[in-house]
């Protein structure tokens, strides 16, 4: 494809988002910024969060990786039906009984109004971080397949990508992200199923014996039980994953806001169950999607692997126009939509949890620093994005983001489960501190277990410091004299 039809292509979709905006955007009001009104069908909601949860990052990243990881991340998968099990029987009950709109707020009503900021300022920092990693990816695909031929510079490029998400997100945030989220799913499940029907017809491959090809190569073992120092073992894998299904959908506001536009606890479980069944099927897919690029690139002599793979046989491998155009369609909706909803539930937790407007400030002018929130939203992205790009090196995305979710949302775990499964109070003002340090000391065990013993958490790591963080407020427990 030609730069500009790359262009045309971008322009029409982000015309066709900008028009579900405007037919959804009537109100404009907080209510419907931050909870949509709490009249969101459970099928809509479960279904964009498919999207959501998947993002540019899964879509590039998971196939890449299979070359050299195997089927082992779909262990990790496995353990995501546990945490999900878990955020519908536990946690969605309590958000719906204490009527949240920042589940953050929980902490404080539990612990004190320490607890309460630092729960909200690591979800901050962690999803300011990991949505940056997520549209870093699409925006250094964009550079290399059209504007590097213009000689337009990367920081334009991601201007421009911010921009475009501001602009359908700013009036009525996650009312109008429910819809596109649904359109943008759906487009990323196209375009996988067109790429493997391209690659698949490529390699003489039919329907009826793709998955026989897939279940006979070496590259599509799933569980490895060999090495428990190793970080894919299935144990590590399996309880990583329940655990990152907790946090990084359970715990974070981005994923619960829009849990919590149903209309009711039960179709939020309703949407919580389908959306774990279709999700689980979908990493799979993306992984036996993985084995085909993987084997096409060898039969053809291509040397892309990790994150280049899927981007270079789709655009540039000769396949023809139609897996490139969907490609591009499937590389952008799902990139879109898990930035837009962590672009408003970004400006979501500022406004509430930080600034606290709900508290301070009349409708009219909650409505004011709203949007001026949302900018400055959009222009943090932008510099940490613009940042990543002379930061990260070669390794796979996908594993950059879990990591770091493992330091980040470490604390915020071990805050919900000491609030969650103790009746004890905390001495509150300390929490910080005990918050801060857990990541500094999860990284040194981390480090001199691998050095030592040669005992590797990988993701693991958010266990490890979802550990520390409890250990460390029982420490802070109060006492009757205090």
């Amino acid at each position: 494809m030609q730069p500009l039809h790359i262009l045309l292509l971008i322009g029409s979709y982000f015309g066709v988002l900008l028009l579900i905006s405007f037919l959804t955007n009537r109100g404009g009001s907080n209510a419907d910024f931050f909870k949509a009104g709490k009249q969101s069908p459970w099928y809509l909601v479960a279904f964009g969060m498919i999207g959501a949860s998947l993002s540019g990052v899964t879509f590039i990243s998971v196939p890449g990786w299979v070359e050299a990881s195997k089927f082992s991340y779909f262990q990790v998968v496995l353990g995501y039906t546990v945490g999900y099990a878990v955020i519908g029987t536990v946690l969605l009950p309590l958000y719906y009984r204490l009527n949240l709109t920042s589940i953050y707020t929980y902490l404080e009503g539990r612990f004190g109004r320490s607890s309460y900021k630092t729960g909200a300022s690591f979800f901050l920092l962690s999803r300011i971080v990991g949505a940056s990693f997520r549209l870093y990816l699409v925006a250094i695909v964009l550079q290399s397949l059209v504007f590097d031929s213009m000689d337009f510079p990367f920081w334009a490029t991601v201007a421009i990508t911010i921009v475009l998400i501001w602009l359908y997100t700013f009036k009525s945030g996650i009312k109008t992200i429910v819809w596109t989220d649904t359109l943008q799913t759906l487009f990323m499940l196209i375009a996988v199923g067109v790429a493997i029907y391209y690659v698949s017809t490529n390699l003489g491959i039919d329907g009826s014996g793709l998955f026989t090809f897939i279940a006979e190569s070496d590259m599509s073992q799933i569980f490895f039980f060999d090495d428990w120092k190793s970080g894919d073992h299935f144990v590590k894998q399996f309880l990583s994953g329940a655990f990152i299904a907790i946090v990084m959908t359970g715990l974070d506001q981005d994923m619960m806001q829009k849990n919590l536009t149903c209309r009711n606890l039960k179709d939020a479980q309703k949407n919580m169950f389908w959306f774990t069944i279709v999700l689980t099927i979908v990493n799979f897919v993306f992984l036996a999607l993985g084995v085909l690029l993987t084997v096409y690139a060898q039969q053809n002599g291509i040397d892309a692997h990790k994150d280049l793979l899927f981007p270079t046989i789709a655009t540039q491998s000769g396949l023809g126009i139609g897996i490139a155009v969907f490609f591009l369609l499937g590389l952008i909706a799902a990139a879109y939509s898990s930035a837009d909803s962590a672009l408003t539930a970004l400006t979501t937790s500022f406004s509430i949890d930080i600034l606290e407007i709900e508290k301070k400030y009349d409708e009219a002018k909650q409505v004011v620093i709203r949007k001026r929130i949302h900018i400055l939203m959009s222009l943090v992205l932008m510099a940490v994005i613009i940042i990543f790009n002379y930061l990260i090196g070669d390794a796979s995305v996908i594993a950059k983001v879990f990591t770091f979710a493992g330091y980040t949302y470490g604390p915020l775990l071990g805050l919900y489960a000491f609030g969650l499964f103790t009746n004890w109070q905390v001495k509150d003002s300390y929490v910080p501190i005990v918050a801060v340090l857990t990541p500094f000391l999860g990284y040194a065990i981390d480090y001199f277990s691998s050095v030592w013993f040669g005992f590797e958490f990988k993701f693991f790591i958010l266990v490890l410091n979802g550990t520390l963080t409890f250990l460390g407020l029982l420490i802070l427990i109060r006492t009757q004299k205090d």
